[in-house]
Formats: structure tokens, C-alpha cells, sequence
């Protein structure tokens, strides 16, 4: 299957690590004495067994604790900034407890649920701060009678697939393809996944949640009131307060469902011709087909020694292989689609396959939060509102020609669907009706230092913007939980709504309005923050 994936504008590729190291160096010599007043803090808040689950840097298994959910090797190098405390809270209270110390000891405070951040910011400030990581807040429980779930922030989507599955083989959650991403930030963000255009995303089948805001109030979806339900569903995380569970609506599933991935490795015109035709025909699939392409030059050649171009066409149907080989005929014959080609599978093995396990591999393995590699990587986003012309696509095949075989990647993955049905207001994710497909920009190395840093960045930053004319505009859309702070970030301190608009609208379009009236009622003072938080009016 494919190789898998998985800073600012204003500075330039080589300055931006270095500049980290000096801010953070600075502010860590001034933050002594505030770490030590946090720590005493800490105990006097709570003492019931908190003192294990501090870390600081003296402790031996401070590194292991903070390395183990890192899942971007552009933020685990020495001039990464490290956290002055991490908290791995078994209970609100020690929630409670790091926000009331954050506050009073002026420290920033950072979540950390699976640690997939694209940007870091789970883990990552360049001020003093504090990480409270979630690994320990995990529980999954199945409620089959009422078709719910609770969970909490800290378990991985490989977590409440199992656990539901341990329950029904006939529930499901549409929510992401990786394991060892965490619910926290997924759903955070909005939550696509391979069943969205049967059910739309995450967000859209989340029924309560339980928050801990800056007054360290315990609130669910009550006592928070709809304004703020309606933000935490796809706002983005580390804005509102910590989420510490969620109540899920489970949809229901085939007992059997159809797979397949299907590699075509074609010359370039050949590749042209056929990712083009495919933008015309998912708008026939029906909702129960997701499709997705990954696209990246092959490492061979034809015997003239011209660059191929391989691309994978994965679906996941709501059905039996019959039903979808005569939809694939109906609507893109041009794949050639065979019954080989097609394996029937229950939901729950579709998860395996689909986080590209070997075939026969135990389910268990969606218990395992441990990353299977970290690598470099950067990625974008951009969602696509008509098709791509060919010359634009063989654009991209030039583009690809210019890096390794297989460290650059696209994502094009199909909307539609129940996705056209809900409106764009009711959550904060506004990518819905006339989104045809959401593009993801990947690149990856493993060469460590500036120079492969400011290679591929700049590979992935000259792409974006050739597609432009290609992509959404006015404006140009991206996806949250694929964070990119290329598109704009928040002062150190305080920022204002026209400087955070820059990014805000990108992600949420005319939501992000919305989303700053919420936190200017509920946190007024921005406690909650990161460099592409939600700002409040009174911010600035």
C-alpha cells in the first residue's frame, strides 16, 4: 500500500528551530522560580497521589513520558522547547489542580490527548509551560441498548474501535483511519473518516461532553449551554478548557462490509487521464462508497527511463461485493474494477486494514498506542469545490519529479454524500455541500539538520502554491486537524481578531465569528491558547 504519512511565512526555513532555542532559553532561566511555586501549588491543590504523576526534566522517566506520543520528528530535536512540567492526570481533580497552577504561576498550559498535532502544539510553546497529557484518561464504555459511548480525551480512535467492537459488530463511530490518534484532539477538529459521506464526521454524532473550563467548573453539556457545545465540536483544541470526555452516538453497520485497494502504476498521461475521469464520477457514488487516492511517483521507470506515476485507489462500501461492482461499472469503469480486486470484511477488521496492518493481523493491535516509526513531516490542505484540469494535474506529476520516490504524497479524498446535507453553521467545520474533495499535501524524510528541514519544506510550501488557482478561494480553506502554521499564527502574548482571522477563516470560514464570541464569554482572558487558538475580542 502507499507510504504512509504521516514556520511561519515571515521566517525563513533555517532561522525558525534556532529561534525556538533562543525565545525558550531566555524564558526558562526567568521561569525557576515559577516552576518550583507550580510544583508546591500542585501538592497544596491536590495531594491525593498527584505527586505520581508530575515529571520534570530530573526525573529519569521525564523524557520517555514526554517522548512517547511524539509523532513528528521536526519537534524531538535539542532545540525543541520542553515542557518545565508534564501531568499525566488520573482523574479531574488533577486536572483541576494544573489549570488553578497554571494561572496563578503564570505558566501556559498544553494538552496533549495522542500528540498527532501536525504543528506540535500539544506539546510545544516557546514560553513557559506546563503539558497535561491525557494517557492515563482512557476509559471506553459501550452502552449497546442506547447506541452510545462515553470516552474519554485520552484513548486513541484504535482504542474506541475495539471497544465497541468488543460490544457489536453492527455499531460503528465514523471518525479517522490512524489508531493511535487521540479522541481529544480528533474530534476536536472536526474527525473525517472513512464513513463520512454515509454519516458525516465525528463532531456530527457527539451528544454530550464533559469540560473542565478556566474556573476549573466541571461542566457538561447542560451547564456549558449550546454555544459552547456547539464550539468544542470542531473548534479546535486548546481553546475552551480540557475536554475530558465525550458522549458518542454509535451509527449502525453491515455485518459485512467491502474493501479494496487497488494500485495502478501508469505513465504520466495515463495517470492524468484517469485521476481526472475519477473527479467526475464521485459525484454518481453513492453515499455508502468512501474513496480516497494516494499519489506519489514510483521509484521506477519505463525502459526510456521516463518517471511513473503510482496511485492507490482505496474505498470502504457499506455493502456486499456484488452491489459494489456493479456501482464501480455504473459510475468509473475506467478503474477496472474486479471481484480479485475486492474482499468482504466485518467494520472492525476494515479499521485494521485500513491503518495498512497485514491481512489476518489480531485485533488487539488496535490497543497499541506505541507509533509504528516517527519521521520528518510537514503537510497542507486544501478542499477542491470543481475538477482539477489535466494540465493542472500533470503540474503535479513535475512537481513530484523534484523530491525522493515516495517521500512526497497526495491525499485526494471524496466529500459528498451526507456531507452535502448538513449545513456548514452547524458546527464549527464549514467544509460541506460544494466541497467536491479535500487534497492533503505530504512530504516526509529522515535526514536530520537544517538542510533537509529547509529542502522539504520549501518542496512542500512551492507546491501549495502552484495549486492555488486550482483549490477553494476567498477564502482559501484548509482542515484544523491538519494544522499549518504557514497560514498565519497568534502573537506570543495576546493577538487580535484581524490577525487571527488571517488562519480562522481558513479553517472556519464564517464560523470563526461565532467562535470568537464564544471564548470572549468563556475565556475572556486566554488562558487557553496556542499559536492558532481562538482569540478573544477582549485579547487585545
Amino acid at each position: 500500500m502507499h507510504k504512509t504519512l504521516r514556520i511561519m511565512n515571515s521566517l525563513s526555513s533555517s532561522m525558525f528551530p534556532f529561534l525556538f532555542l533562543f525565545l525558550f532559553s531566555f524564558s526558562w532561566v526567568a521561569s525557576a522560580d515559577r516552576h518550583e511555586d507550580f510544583l508546591q501549588c500542585l501538592h497544596y491543590q491536590n495531594s491525593n497521589a498527584i505527586s505520581k504523576v508530575i515529571y520534570t526534566p530530573i526525573n529519569s522517566s521525564y523524557s520517555s513520558v514526554l517522548q512517547f506520543s511524539i509523532r513528528n520528528g521536526r519537534f524531538n530535536t535539542s532545540a525543541t522547547p520542553k515542557p518545565l512540567v508534564i501531568v499525566t492526570p488520573l482523574n479531574v481533580a488533577h486536572i483541576q489542580a494544573a489549570i488553578t497552577c497554571s494561572q496563578k504561576h503564570g505558566l501556559q498550559i498544553r494538552v496533549r490527548s495522542g500528540g498527532h498535532d501536525y504543528e506540535g502544539l500539544s506539546y510545544v510553546a516557546v514560553i513557559p509551560f506546563v503539558v497535561v497529557d491525557l494517557i492515563n484518561m482512557r476509559t471506553v464504555t459501550v452502552d449497546v441498548a442506547n447506541k452510545t459511548a462515553w470516552v474519554q480525551g485520552g484513548a486513541t480512535l484504535g482504542e474506541v474501535y475495539y471497544r465497541i467492537a468488543e460490544k457489536s459488530r453492527t455499531l460503528a463511530f465514523p471518525a479517522g483511519v490512524c489508531p493511535t490518534v487521540g479522541v481529544g484532539g480528533h474530534i476536536s477538529g472536526g474527525g473525517t473518516g472513512m464513513i463520512m459521506r454515509k454519516y458525516g464526521l465525528a463532531v456530527d454524532h457527539i451528544i454530550d461532553a464533559q469540560l473542565i473550563d478556566v474556573k476549573g467548573r466541571i461542566l457538561d453539556r447542560a451547564s456549558m449551554g449550546e454555544d459552547l457545545f456547539w464550539a468544542i465540536r470542531g473548534g479546535g483544541g486548546n481553546t475552551f478548557g480540557v475536554v475530558v470526555a465525550w458522549k458518542l452516538e454509535l451509527v449502525p453497520i453491515p455485518a459485512s462490509v467491502t474493501v479494496f485497494n487497488v494500485t495502478r502504476t501508469l505513465m504520466k498521461e495515463d495517470a492524468t487521464k484517469l485521476i481526472h475521469q475519477w473527479q467526475y464520477a464521485i459525484e454518481k457514488f453513492d453515499e455508502d462508497l468512501f474513496s480516497r487516492i494516494f499519489i506519489w511517483r514510483s521509484a521506477n521507470s519505463t525502459q526510456e527511463g521516463k518517471p511513473m506515476i503510482q496511485a492507490a485507489f482505496t474505498s470502504l462500501f457499506l455493502g456486499g461485493v456484488d452491489r459494489l461492482l456493479s456501482y464501480m461499472q455504473e459510475s468509473f469503469p475506467e478503474l477496472g474494477l474486479v471481484r480479485e480486486d475486492c474482499i468482504e470484511m466485518s467494520w472492525i477488521e476494515s479499521t485494521v486494514y485500513f491503518a495498512q496492518f497485514p491481512r489476518n493481523t489480531s485485533l488487539e493491535v488496535l490497543l497499541n498506542r506505541s507509533p509504528r516509526s516517527t519521521i520528518f513531516f510537514k503537510g497542507k490542505t486544501d478542499f477542491v469545490k470543481e475538477p482539477i484540469p489535466k494540465t493542472a494535474l500533470e503540474g503535479i506529476w513535475e512537481r513530484l519529479d523534484q523530491v525522493d520516490a515516495e517521500s512526497a504524497e497526495l491525499q485526494f479524498t471524496a466529500y459528498g454524500g451526507k456531507m452535502n446535507e448538513i449545513a456548514e453553521s452547524s458546527t464549527p467545520f464549514p467544509h460541506r455541500a460544494g466541497t467536491l474533495y479535500q487534497i492533503h499535501y505530504a512530504i516526509s524524510w529522515d535526514e536530520e539538520g537544517i538542510e533537509a528541514y529547509a529542502k522539504y519544506i520549501s518542496w512542500i510550501r512551492r507546491l501549495y502554491s502552484y495549486m492555488a488557482p486550482y483549490v477553494s478561494k476567498n477564502p482559501r480553506q484548509a482542515y484544523v486537524n491538519y494544522r499549518d502554521l504557514d497560514l498565519g499564527v497568534n502573537n506570543l502574548g495576546n493577538t487580535s481578531y484581524r490577525q487571527a482571522s488571517i488562519w480562522g477563516t481558513k479553517y472556519f470560514k464564517n464560523n470563526f465569528d461565532r467562535l470568537v464570541r464564544v471564548k470572549t464569554a468563556v475565556d475572556p482572558a486566554n488562558f487557553f491558547r496556542n499559536e492558532q487558538s481562538i482569540p478573544p475580542l477582549s485579547s487585545w
